[in-house]
This record gives C-alpha cells, structure tokens and sequence, in this order.
C-alpha cells in the first residue's frame, strides 16, 4: 500500500515528503505533545532524517509505512499527521518477529491475532489547531483509505490517561481491547473483509 492523496471537508492530507520537515518542526514544536509518548520535540533536521527514513519505506517487503500531513485547507498550512504501518500476515509467526511493529506485535492469544492485512495508525495535531476535530477527521479518513485497501484490522496504541486520543479512535470506530503493551492500551476495528 502507498501513501495516496485523500480529502476531508477541511483537510488535504498528502503524502509525507523529506521537504514537510521544516513546516513539521513547527507544528510539533510544543513539548506538551510529548506528554503521552515521552522524549522531546524533535528539530527541523531530525525530522528530515527521520522522514527520509520513513518515505524510503519498509526493509520488509510485508511492510508499508503510509504518513500522510495534514494542510488544513483554509489556511494552506500544515497541521499534523496520520500514519499507518500496513502489514501482510500470512501467518500468525510474523508477529513473533523481534523487530515486529504496532500492527505486527502479539495480541492476548493466538487465537486473537488478528489475520489478512492489519494496520498499526497513529495521529498528531499541533497544540494550535486541537480541539477542533481536525484528528478525528483525519483518523476517520485514515480508516476509509485502509478500508478501500482491503486492510481487515486496524490496531492503535493509547495511554489510558490519553483522553483526548482515545476519542478520536473511537470516532473513528475503533474499541479498546483490555490489552495492555508497554503501559498502552490497544485499540481494534475489524473491517469486513
């Protein structure tokens, strides 16, 4: 799966380039959006090598790694990102892989892993544009395109006192499990397949 251009009402979220970096580094500019992931706002130049990193893709040849920006149309300005790392399980073993991802790693039993295609997602808005349900839109977006790619479940990680995140991935349909990984909360949408 690639990165393909979507549109909301209010948002054009477009495939991540190494150049968003810049913009990107003022938008998560505020440590206050690393209160639920830890570390520190990353600058202009880490974000270029992290992007670069992220737009050459996955080494796994099961693996996609899809980041979409989100411009907020009216103001032509970059707010934040969605992504989802896209994962082909042929198998239940590929989840016991060491460098497994989000949408890799081992849930409760066996029974329970999820099969198919399963996408590990994620979101971010800059402080200034919250509460405006600019990541709800975007995630609710996000699950369509997965949707229309044939992705039969899709996982997210939120720490329990992550209020604010945990709404978005209900709004866009998602339910939590009970499962906890590494203090996080895992989040399930099963897609008709």
């Amino acid at each position: 799966m690639l990165a393909e251009p979507v549109r909301t009402d209010r948002l054009d979220p477009v495939p991540l380039r190494v150049e968003h970096a810049t913009e990107m580094a003022g938008v998560l500019s505020d440590p206050a959006l690393c209160t639920f992931i830890g570390g520190t706002p990353w600058s202009a130049a880490e974000l270029r090598e992290r992007y670069a990193r992220l737009v050459a893709g996955s080494p796994d040849p099961h693996v996609s790694w899809c980041t979409w920006v989100l411009r907020l149309r009216a103001e032509g300005r970059l707010t934040g990102t969605v992504q989802a790392t896209v994962a082909e399980r042929p198998q239940a073993t590929v989840a016991e892989r060491p460098q497994a991802t989000v949408a890799e790693r081992p849930q409760a039993t066996v029974a329970e892993r999820p099969q198919g295609t399963v996408a590990g997602v994620a979101w971010v808005v800059g402080t200034g544009r919250q509460g405006r349900g600019l990541a709800t839109e975007a995630a609710r977006a996000l699950v369509g395109a997965l949707r229309g790619h044939g992705v039969r479940t899709v996982l997210a990680r939120i720490r329990p006192a992550h209020h604010a995140s945990a709404a978005v991935a209900r709004a866009a349909g998602l339910a939590p499990t009970g499962e906890l990984h590494d203090g996080e909360i895992t989040w399930r949408l099963d897609l008709a397949g």
